[in-house]
């Protein structure tokens, strides 16, 4: 086998590069576990951002089939209803043709009172002070988005550098 007396043996270090070698190593260690943690964390994070997006994606979907459902409902109710005063109006009446005509006229006094309805608030919309403020919203918005692009080329600047 070997000869120990043959062999030459390593010379120890100093016990200071030891303790040295070790805090360097240690240190190094603990940024190594850091960085795995932090990478692990910000992958848990972007699973569950992605699960997330996947959830609002299917809801957005479900939201628009249930107000399609929602539309079709009110229709139906809405004609159902305008059928029983109909009927209601021509037996009160005694005639179709009355009780049609009443029908129609209370569905014009519906439709003007819609048109007024909306209008008022158009004109709401078009008053001074909702005016300034919209105004001031658009324009805080303005200077908003020139500072982002602004500070996007100064960041792609920094990058060329």
């Amino acid at each position: 086998m070997g000869d120990p007396a043959g062999e030459q043996a390593a010379p120890a270090p100093p016990p200071d590069d030891v303790a040295a070698g070790r805090g360097t190593t240690g240190l190094l260690d603990e940024l190594g576990q850091l960085a795995r943690a932090v990478r692990k964390l910000f992958g848990a994070q972007m699973h569950l951002l992605a699960a997330e997006l996947g959830l609002a994606r299917s809801a957005v979907s479900w939201l628009l089939l249930a107000g399609l459902a929602a539309t079709v409902s009110g229709v139906g109710l809405g004609l159902t209803l305008l059928g029983l005063i109909g009927v209601s109006l021509a037996k009160w009446f005694g005639s179709w043709i009355w009780a049609l005509l009443a029908l129609a006229l209370l569905q014009v006094l519906f439709l003007l009172g819609a048109i007024l309805l909306f209008r008022r608030c158009m004109h709401w919309m078009s008053l001074p002070a909702t005016r300034g403020e919209w105004h001031a919203m658009m324009r805080e918005a303005w200077r908003r988005a020139d500072r982002e692009v602004e500070a996007g080329q100064a960041h792609e600047g920094e990058g060329e550098a």
